[in-house]
This record gives structure tokens, C-alpha cells and sequence, in this order.
């Protein structure tokens, strides 16, 4: 099925404390929240959230990915899903305090 926006929330956990871990930081409540707040989108919208694997980059915290556009954001919290949502699934605006900046 192609969506018109596709949401992966990172649940990655790690053994051992030597690195972060997006599942250990809510990466499970993100994944909830994504699903409740895109199932109740005011417009008709194709969209899907859900679990994922690891994203390669854990040292930056709880990370989402958004398809097709390929914006990661990092350091996310519950609070910040419905910003992500307002902003970016329904005005096509990225939320420039979460994204990922390259090196």
C-alpha cells in the first residue's frame, strides 16, 4: 500500500548503558500517540505510523522518520507529536527545533 505519509518510530532497545537507546526513551508511547493522533486527522489522509528497528542514530534520542519526504527528527517527545502532526502531516512544514542536522 503507498501512503501519503508514513510515520517510523524507533523502539530500539540496547543492552548495556554504553549507548542511548530510542526505545528505552518512549519510543513504544511515541509509536501510540503517532497512531491516535493520524487516526484522528480532521482531513482524509492515507497515513500510517509504526514501529521500527533502528535508525543508526541513537546518540541524538527518541528518532521518527517521515516518508516519502525522508525528514528525521530526533530528541522526540509524547508533547512533540502533535506539533509534528499540525505542522508537518497537515501544513508541510518541518519542525526545525527537532530535525536532524547533518554534521
Amino acid at each position: 500500500m503507498v501512503y501519503d505519509i508514513h510515520v517510523f518510530v524507533c523502539t530500539n532497545e540496547r543492552t548495556g548503558a554504553e549507548r542511548l537507546s530510542c526505545g528505552a526513551a518512549h519510543g513504544l508511547a511515541l509509536t501510540t500517540e503517532f497512531k491516535k493522533q493520524l487516526k484522528d486527522l480532521p482531513v482524509k489522509l492515507n497515513a500510517r505510523a509504526n514501529k521500527s528497528g533502528c535508525l543508526g542514530i541513537c546518540d541524538f534520542g527518541p528518532t521518527v522518520a517521515i516518508y516519502p519526504d525522508g525528514t528525521f527528527y530526533v530528541g522526540v517527545k509524547v508533547e512533540d507529536v502533535k506539533e509534528i502532526i499540525e505542522r508537518h502531516v497537515l501544513k508541510g512544514e518541518r519542525v526545525e527545533r527537532l530535525l536532524l542536522k547533518s554534521a
